[in-house]
């Protein structure tokens, strides 16, 4: 049995996948210029004949498609898409929206069609990880409105894999009805995974015991940060797995059961960029931000979406010992540009420091981050990080605190103040964590 989904693509000559993507991505201009009215101006606006896109450097001439424009077109009609819709309302049989975590959610209409591939993306994903017909998958989740569940339970049911949906379900609840039917795989987000543990060893059992072998995770970075990873991989003594994706673009990247810590770009179904500041595609062992155009999307699609994640592209060319040869993100998502800042000068990146407190076991897996201005000092950042003492290992606080201090220190070159509160102080989060709180603009 292959180790891949297509291999035709997964496996595809550079040259040839690079002439297919320029080929799809003109197509998709030339549909998105034909069929939506936004488009259509932005296009006319930059002087571009979709039958001119002929090569790579072309596809730079296109203009890039940013988050507020994408809200700004859906404020007229036809509601609930306005401008944006690239097909006939009656072809749409699909909603769903962004979180609106950053300002207003993006409505997103896909067709039928468009809901097939985002079920071969994801299937893509998760063959990959090695989800097969034999596995029973659980969902710990209510879908609601976001795409990334949904689209991930299709995939299983075009895999053949069994479908445990646990939505509706408390914490308590979910992790009995896993070792009920002995759930062999479950997809959440990193923060999810780790909590669920917790809740099982409060319910009296170990999760290493549970018949689940492979862990999925979404919807954060965690799963690529090694210390989060290694986190995980011990408390259900399974295989962790990385993707990562958006409402706007689909699932565009994702780990295999390779040896490397990271991220496959799903080349095959995206034209994925990563651009300096200044725009222009940075080399190998450089980092940037992702551009991406999915290029099979019809009903509502997006052209050189600037989508606000940082990557960094291996140095080295040699493709993955699983055998693909798409390009792969070292590390995986380093981190959202919105959520990068300067403290005191230095570029602080959040995964840096979630690394190093989930490396620490002196720490429980919980944690938050505040940056504010010094009391005394308005120009000085002070970095305050809040962890919870690790009852298993039984580390006292002043030693926690100290060691975990000089660690971070060492990785991100910031001095933080350090608070090792008791176990259990913060707050469990169900779904995603938002564990940076930057206090300054509020700071007198």
């Amino acid at each position: 049995m292959s180790r891949m989904w297509n291999p035709m693509l997964e496996t595809m000559d550079r040259a040839e996948l690079r002439s297919l993507q320029v080929d799809r991505f003109r197509e998709q201009v030339r549909h998105a210029y034909e069929h939506s009215p936004f488009y259509r101006r932005k296009l006319d606006a930059a002087g571009i004949d979709p039958d001119d896109i002929r090569t790579y450097e072309d596809v730079r001439e296109v203009p890039t498609t940013k988050k507020g424009e994408l809200r700004e077109a859906q404020g007229g009609e036809p509601f609930p898409y306005g401008d944006l819709l690239a097909a006939s309302p009656e072809e749409v049989t699909e909603y769903h929206q962004t979180s609106g975590t950053t300002g207003e959610p993006v409505r997103q209409a896909d067709s039928w069609g468009d809901w097939e591939w985002w079920g071969d993306c994801w299937a893509t994903v998760l063959w990959a990880q090695g989800i097969r017909p034999d596995d029973r998958v659980f969902f710990p989740f209510s879908y609601n409105v976001f795409v990334a569940f949904w689209a991930a339970h299709y995939a299983c049911e075009r895999i053949g894999a069994e479908v445990v949906p646990g939505g509706n379900l408390s914490s308590a609840q979910r992790v009995r009805k896993m070792r009920e039917v002995d759930v062999t795989a479950f997809a959440s987000t990193p923060t999810y995974a780790l909590r669920l543990a917790e809740v099982a060893r409060e319910e009296g059992f170990e999760p290493t015991d549970f018949a689940v072998d492979t862990v999925v995770c979404a919807g954060e970075p965690g799963a690529s940060v090694p210390g989060t990873k290694a986190r995980i991989e011990e408390a259900w003594g399974a295989d962790v797995y990385d993707h990562a994706g958006a409402t706007e673009a689909g699932a565009w990247g994702f780990s295999c059961d390779g040896e490397s810590v990271g991220l496959h770009l799903n080349e095959g179904q995206f034209l994925i960029e990563v651009l300096d500041e200044d725009g222009e595609p940075v080399e190998p062992g450089e980092t940037g931000e992702i551009v991406i155009t999915p290029l099979n999307r019809t009903a509502q699609p997006y052209i050189r979406f600037e989508l606000r994640d940082e990557i960094g592209l291996r140095e080295s060319a040699a493709v993955c010992d699983c055998g693909r040869t798409f390009r792969f993100a070292e590390g995986g998502v380093l981190g959202r540009l919105d959520d990068l800042t300067k403290v005191n000068g230095v570029l602080l990146a959040p995964t840096a420091i979630e690394d190093v407190v989930r490396s620490y076991d002196g720490v429980s897996d919980e944690y938050e981050v505040i940056i504010d201005g010094h009391e005394e000092k308005p120009d000085l950042d002070v970095v305050t990080v809040v962890a919870e003492e690790n009852p298993e290992t039984g580390v006292p606080a002043s030693e926690a605190g100290d060691e975990l201090r000089k660690r971070l220190k060492q990785t991100t070159s910031i001095t933080c103040r350090v608070d090792v509160v008791a176990y259990e102080s913060l707050d469990r989060p169900e779904l995603k964590a938002d564990r940076l709180d930057d206090r300054r603009e509020n700071h007198v």
